[in-house]
């Protein structure tokens, strides 16, 4: 983490630990998973170290990085603060990171906090009063915060200021409270449960998408060498095959074949040293692990490829509904297994292959085919 960063150990812990709270299930069920999106304690100590401190070591993301270069430079230029920028995308993507980054392009402290950990207004309140001038507050989650501290967010950042109430009922007052000018980055997973005109008050908006394969293989050189691990070109590849589309989760399992190298090996991660560690951790070719692939066998080996409805899915394969819905099928569907369709979950031809097995012959109306086509 920069030197500009502030307070971000206790907002990061508590957000983490309300989440666990609300979502129990989804939660232990990402902290055991190598492919989760979401970080743990590992990772958060070893982001720090991996982290880019500007845009030019940030790798990916070019039409992000492009335009948020724009806006910084001329806010500097200006002598002023930056716009409100607000990220959206899913975990692991560098969110985070790139909130940082603006800090260090602004020379700027920086402020850490979630949306889960405001649950008041005063909370927030708390906050912003103690705001230097062009201070960064990042919050994260933020569409997970309460409407009562959303609704004072609009004016501070807008006006930079908020109204403190003081009292209840008919004697209450409102006490106007001048803010310095500051500069609101907002990360969320879920961009379309921002209300509009918290988002209409963001003055640049980044959507960050997927890595590619080739962008993850320079993440992980980039990363190989700060943890002083050798790496050839295909272990890298192998390596970035299976990350899903997620820095993170490119970091994770170099770390975890790091290992395997270091103890089955002379050190040199290669494709076979890589492939086989990732075996071990039971994270095949195409990324998936061993939860994905209990979904997709439930749904081929049990229900015929369906269509089955995801409670007697998750039922199947004796995980949490929620689980199965939020961890396991995202990545199901964008990766083309598994459709969800009216009547139910349907595997695709691409499962079928995937999983070795051969699909039942079609039987007309009612058939797979049939689902695909409405």
């Amino acid at each position: 983490m920069n030197d500009f960063a502030q307070g971000a150990g206790g907002a990061s812990d508590g957000a983490a630990r309300r989440y666990e709270e609300e979502v129990p299930g989804i939660a232990r069920e990402s902290r055991d998973r190598l492919v989760a999106a979401a970080p743990d304690g590992e990772d958060r100590a070893v982001e720090a170290a991996l982290r880019p401190r500007d845009l030019g070591e940030f790798i990916g993301q070019e039409r992000v990085r492009g335009q948020l270069d724009l806006v910084l430079k001329a806010a500097r230029a200006r002598g002023a603060t930056a716009d409100h920028v607000l990220l959206s995308g899913a975990p692991g993507l560098g969110k985070t990171t790139l909130s940082m980054i603006i800090a260090a392009e602004m020379e700027a402290p920086i402020r850490i906090s979630s949306g889960p950990a405001i649950q008041h207004a005063g909370d927030l309140a708390a906050i912003l009063s103690s705001l230097q001038e062009g201070e960064i507050l990042f919050l994260d989650e933020i569409h997970r915060m309460s409407r009562p501290a959303e609704e004072m967010l609009y004016m501070a950042m807008e006006d930079f200021r908020v109204d403190v109430i003081v009292g209840k009922g008919p004697g209450a007052t409102a006490i106007p409270l001048e803010l310095p000018p500051f500069t609101l980055v907002g990360a969320t997973t879920r961009a379309g449960l921002l209300p509009p005109p918290l988002r209409d008050r963001f003055g640049f908006t980044a959507h960050m998408e997927f890595y590619a394969p080739a962008e993850l293989e320079r993440v992980i050189h980039r990363s190989a060498g700060l943890l002083d691990v050798e790496v050839r070109p295909e272990g890298a590849a192998e390596i970035a095959g299976r990350s899903r589309g997620t820095p993170r989760i490119a970091n994770r399992l170099l770390r975890r074949v790091r290992d395997y190298a270091q103890v089955k090996g002379d050190g040199l991660v290669t494709r076979e040293i890589a492939a086989t560690a990732l075996e071990v951790y039971e994270v095949d070719g195409r990324g998936l692990d061993r939860l994905d692939r209990s979904v997709l066998n439930a749904l081929l080996r049990l229900f015929a490829g369906g269509p089955v409805g995801l409670s007697t899915l998750a039922v199947a394969v004796g995980e949490e509904r929620e689980t199965v819905e939020e961890v396991a099928e995202p990545f199901l569907v964008r990766e083309g297994l598994l459709a969800r369709t009216p009547r139910g979950r349907v595997a695709t031809p691409a499962a079928w292959s995937h999983m070795g097995l051969t699909p039942p012959r079609q039987r007309g109306e009612g058939s797979d085919g049939s689902l695909f086509e409405e």
